[in-house]
């Protein structure tokens, strides 16, 4: 992506755009991120996702520590290009908890419940 093109994101006042990552083949919602200029220059000139990750304070490559990567198919922004939506080929599950997709938790008959259950335990994912 050109600089020219990097130029027209708009990013929020804290240098950031939100990012939702979904799966290109099957349309599957994965997770919700931030990228700042650096993390979506990566991004297109690698075609491995990168975020920036706002509790660590510094780019994450998706996978880095998991092996759980997102290699991407297509970036298309939002009418305001405010948001970024990423079609990805995603490389085992995308949630941390170990669950496909971050959007596990849904609510029914007023309470909050897990659509799915793990795939993988997080402890094998990050060796904790």
């Amino acid at each position: 992506m050109s600089e020219a093109v990097l130029d027209q994101v708009a990013f929020d006042a804290a240098g950031l755009v939100a990012a939702v990552a979904q799966q290109h083949d099957s349309g599957e919602v994965l997770m919700l991120a931030w990228m700042n200029r650096a993390a979506l220059a990566e991004t297109l000139a690698t075609g491995q996702v990168c975020y920036w990750s706002r509790s660590r304070g510094r780019l994450w490559r998706k996978g880095e520590s998991s092996g759980q990567t997102q290699r991407l198919i297509e970036l298309r922004l939002d009418c305001d290009r405010d948001a970024v939506l990423l079609l990805v080929d995603q490389t085992g599950v995308a949630c941390h908890t170990g669950r496909r997709s971050c959007f596990h938790q849904a609510v029914r008959a007023g309470a909050l419940v897990n659509t799915t259950e793990p795939l993988v335990s997080p402890e094998r994912l990050y060796g904790a």
